[in-house]
């Protein structure tokens, strides 16, 4: 044997040195520890295949270093074996320990390696300890796996902006709950329960999943291993727990990595997560080495980038940033590994561990998995996931993104989402639930020898809705009705829904359309399109009763006691009159105002001329004398200007009181129902007019909701038209709350009744769908469009105005207000009958004045009563004579005769010319003529 030489030495001694030089390279192991067993080995291959070609990229490019893999292997439980693999990977000098993937033996690797300052690198889920993180003790450890608390913000964040108010979350393992806590800590009080259900080792989940189905929930968001997924899902599709509304959220990063064949044509709606862009050109790019290497090696190896495992990316973006931090260092400063000892009584720690781990923390990179950005502590807090969903073409498909910054943000278009929606709807038949109640729908009235069947059974304002949406978006209905009839009120004491609110929990319908209300309460279990129509709560009342029209009803503008004090006035101011004007001198005057020298003087101011005068004024007629003296004119004044206002005053409210219609009571506002006790007033049961009355805060409408909750017998009814026969029956002694589109609805056709009041409140109809639907913008997207096109406008005037006796009480209300606008002969009549006696007492009057006159002629002509009654009756009669003589005998000549008729004419114009002077003298004394320099004639 020949001495070896010293340059053979050196060179022994050197490959047996950690970072011998190799080709002008020194070498820098690192170490890595996976685990072997049957449900992880298909992992851990891939992710040491990912360790392995990745340092295999780095060596290529490096001119100065090369990284050398030493891996070692441990099962997943061995704690023991984990540790003094550890200490052997230390012993050979590695730089840095990658791995292993369980919390349990990652804890002991990273306790070894806080000792001895080597760095250590994971990639798995780790959680914060109970008491809090300890700087010390994570002063070597980096985790590009997401930081716990993050990645359960962004699961927050998801089921937030899917509005979800209940869920329940399917787990397998302890870890897997913890890993939710962000979610669990968003639920408040006053939202629904979230339901936690644990699966254990056995394989069928149905019993658990039918259980999820009873209990109407339709959120479920799966923490569970990636093998156990799809399994779950497809035994969930075989209970019809993968239907339309419902919809899963699976929590593994790894989901995208299943096989969903089976699964993508389901209803059900399943959101998963991605740590990385799959279509980026890294991941590409380290899949084509990863075949590449294996092809090299003799081991066929196959994969597409759509399927890289997470923890397979983690490894590949761990060596690429370790090595990044070694590159920046060792020019700086030659990092020299060491040869470190676990039991050593001298324990030696590596001077350039610290100063790599710190580089580290500092360090932005960007790799596979997107940015990689480390806090004080090693976490990964900044990162990018994608949002995916699984489609029935492309298998999962990206639709948003979530980071710590913007939360989620989605990538595509309102546009997009809509059209896509609309072409699911091709084709597709809902399930519409309804109720009868007209007008929105009725059953048809069957023709002779006519069969209706499926939606020809119906008619209504809601089938037509419906039908017209339907058209626009191309999808087909069936019509069915609600097995109880109800709207859909919440039982406190059951904790359940019924009507139709409880049919779309249950998901025997798709759509509800009928008068159904949007409340909060609904709102809460169920999604609504856009309101289809606006209206609020008013007061269904009897009209009031017409009384008999009165022959005497002109009268009653003014009541009893008026007519009474004025006929008192009447007389009161006659008598004064006359009494004044006998003690007035002016009042008193000459008779013959010709002759200056008469000894006598007349008044004329006799009690009936007094009542005359003030009769006159009051019927605003006037009078040929008035008064003369000064006291007398203020009286006749005061009365005239009295008898202006009462009469104006009476003229304005004779028509106005003709016109009005008496009522037995009267009610104008909400108000006024809660001031009274007789009158009684209710709501349907179970309705929304019920629910605002109960749970509103504004007094009246409490003391309303008490009156009616205490009333006996019950004021509520099953139904409008329930409660429509109760005020149709209850003699104006029962009101009758609901809402003003039915109340207008019923008006249009009940002549007897009205609407009371303004509306109460403010509110919409709109089609009511499982919540989250898909469907809704489309839906309420042809809801706004028939809206802008008039069409909502058209079918409420075709279903209110036209249809079933629709406008008839409008034609009457115009008819009866034209007949009470032209006061009719029932209203005014008593005035004719008054004219008519008073025409007929004058007549009365008229006989017995000519026949006391005839009496007077007979005895001063002394001629018989019958020759005088003949004389009178022939003059009277004779229509062409204008002058009547004076009767000294009837048996003179005809030309004696009209002698004596002209004499007896002319003495009369004298006297009655006489008279006017007089009248009119007494009349300018009144005006004040006399002043004006006027005079009479003397004869």
């Amino acid at each position: 044997m020949q001495p070896w030489s010293c340059g053979t030495f050196l060179l022994l001694l050197t490959l047996l040195t950690p970072g011998r030089v190799v080709l002008g390279k020194r070498e820098i192991p690192i170490g890595a520890i996976f685990h072997r067993d049957p449900d992880s080995r298909e992992r851990s291959y891939e992710s040491e295949l990912a360790f392995r070609y990745a340092i295999e990229r780095v060596n290529m490019h490096e001119k100065n270093f090369e990284l050398v893999p030493i891996v070692r292997y441990v099962w997943p439980e061995d704690s023991f074996k984990t540790e003094r693999k550890t200490c052997e990977l230390a012993a050979e000098g590695v730089t840095a320990i990658f791995g292993p993937a369980s919390i349990l033996t990652a804890g002991i690797v990273g306790s070894v390696c806080k000792t001895l300052e080597i760095p250590h690198i994971i990639t798995h889920w780790d959680p914060e300890p109970l008491g809090g993180i300890v700087p010390e003790q994570q002063a070597m450890t980096i985790n590009l796996y997401p930081e716990a608390d993050t990645l359960s913000r962004a699961l927050a964040d998801l089921i937030d902006d899917y509005s979800w108010k209940s869920f329940t979350i399917i787990y397998d393992t302890d870890e897997g709950l913890m890993r939710l806590k962000d979610i669990l800590q968003i639920h408040n009080p006053s939202d629904a329960p979230i339901t936690v259900r644990q699966i254990d080792d056995d394989p069928d989940y149905r019993p658990l999943l039918k259980d999820i189905q009873s209990s109407g929930e339709s959120h479920i968001i799966l923490e569970i291993r990636p093998d156990r997924i799809v399994e779950l899902l497809t035994q969930a599709k075989e209970v019809k727990m993968l239907e339309e509304y419902q919809s899963y959220i699976i929590t593994s990063l790894d989901a995208h990595t299943l096989d969903f064949d089976e699964l993508r044509y389901s209803r059900s709606n399943i959101t998963a997560l991605r740590l990385m862009d799959t279509k980026s050109f890294d991941i590409k790019n380290a899949v084509h080495d990863w075949e590449q290497g294996e092809a090299r090696m003799k081991r066929p190896f196959r994969l597409s980038p759509e399927h890289v495992q997470t923890e397979s990316a983690l490894y590949n973006d761990a060596v690429k940033i370790y090595a990044a931090a070694i590159r920046e260092l060792d020019g700086i400063e030659e990092i020299t590994p060491s040869r470190l000892s676990c039991g050593s009584k001298n324990l030696r720690q590596w001077p350039f561990g610290l100063r790599i781990v710190n580089y580290m923390k500092v360090k932005t990179e960007r790799g596979i998995t997107g940015p990689i950005i480390f806090d004080n502590f090693g976490r990964r807090t900044h990162f990018h996931l994608d949002i995916i969903e699984l489609s029935k073409d492309d298998g999962f498909k990206k639709i948003a993104t979530w980071d710590p910054t913007h939360g989620v943000n989605y990538t595509r278009s309102e546009g997009e989402v809509y059209s896509q929606i609309v072409e699911s709807l091709q084709n597709k038949t809902f399930i519409v639930a309804s109720r009868i109640g007209a007008p929105f729908l009725t059953f048809k009235e069957k023709k002779e020898g006519e069969i209706l069947e499926g939606n020809n059974r119906f008619e209504g304002y809601s089938l037509e809705l419906i039908d017209g949406i339907s058209k626009i978006l191309g999808f087909q209905y069936r019509m069915e009705l609600v097995p109880d009839g109800k709207y859909g009120s919440y039982n406190k004491v059951t904790k359940k829904w019924d009507g139709l609110v409880k049919h779309l929990l249950d998901r025997k319908a798709d759509l509800a359309v009928c008068d159904l209300t949007i409340t909060y309460e609904r709102r809460t279990a169920v999604d609504f399109t856009m309101p289809f129509m606006t209206l609020g709560i008013s007061i269904l009342y009897a009209k009031p009763v017409q009384q008999p029209k009165e022959l005497f009803s002109f009268l009653s503008p003014l009541s009893l006691d008026v007519w009474i004090y004025m006929a008192t006035a009447y007389l009161g101011v006659s008598v004064l009159l006359f009494v004044l004007s006998r003690m007035a001198p002016a009042d008193w005057e000459n008779p013959h105002p010709c002759k200056q020298d008469n000894d006598e003087v007349e008044n004329i101011w006799d009690m009936l001329n007094a009542l005359w005068l003030t009769m006159g004024s009051i019927m605003g007629q006037g009078c040929d004398i008035l008064p003369k003296a000064i006291s007398t004119r203020l009286v006749a004044g005061m009365w005239w200007f009295f008898a202006l206002i009462m009469l104006s005053s009476y003229t304005a409210n004779l028509a106005a009181f003709l016109t009005m219609e008496r009522m037995d009571a009267t009610i104008e506002s909400a108000e006024d129902l809660a001031k009274q006790s007789k009158i009684k007033y209710g709501a349907v049961v179970g309705g929304s007019t019920m629910a605002f009355f109960q749970t509103s805060n504004f007094s009246t409408y409490q003391r309303m909701w008490a009156a009616m909750e205490s009333a006996r017998p019950s004021v509520f009814t099953k139904s409008n038209d329930e409660g429509r026969d109760r005020v149709l029956k209850g003699k104006r002694l029962y009101a009758f709350l609901m809402e003003s589109t039915s109340l207008e609805y019923i008006t249009e056709r009940q002549c007897d009744l009205t609407q009371i009041g303004g509306l109460l409140d403010s509110k919409g109809y709109g089609i009511a769908m499982p919540v989250n639907s898909p469907y809704r913008t489309a839906i309420s997207g042809a809801v706004l469009k028939m809206q802008e096109e008039g069409k909502l406008h058209q079918l409420k005037q075709r279903w209110w105005k036209e249809m079933h006796g629709g406008g008839r009480c409008n034609e009457s209300s115009s008819a009866g207000s034209a007949d009470t606008a032209e006061l009719g002969i029932g209203h005014v009549g008593g005035v004719f009958v008054v004219l008519a006696i008073g025409c007929l007492c004058a007549f009365i009057i008229g006989i017995l004045e000519f026949l006391w006159n005839v009496r007077k002629v007979a005895v001063e002509e002394k001629v018989t009563p019958w020759d005088a009654l003949k004389a009178e009756l022939k003059f009277a009669l004779s229509i062409s004579v204008t002058s009547k003589p004076v009767h000294n005998t009837l048996s003179e000549s005809t030309a004696s005769g009209k002698s004596s008729l002209r004499s007896k004419s002319e003495s009369r114009r004298g006297s009655e010319s006489a008279s006017r002077i007089n009248n009119v003298r007494s009349a300018a004394s009144l005006m004040n003529i006399d002043k004006m320099g006027f005079s009479f004639g003397k004869n």
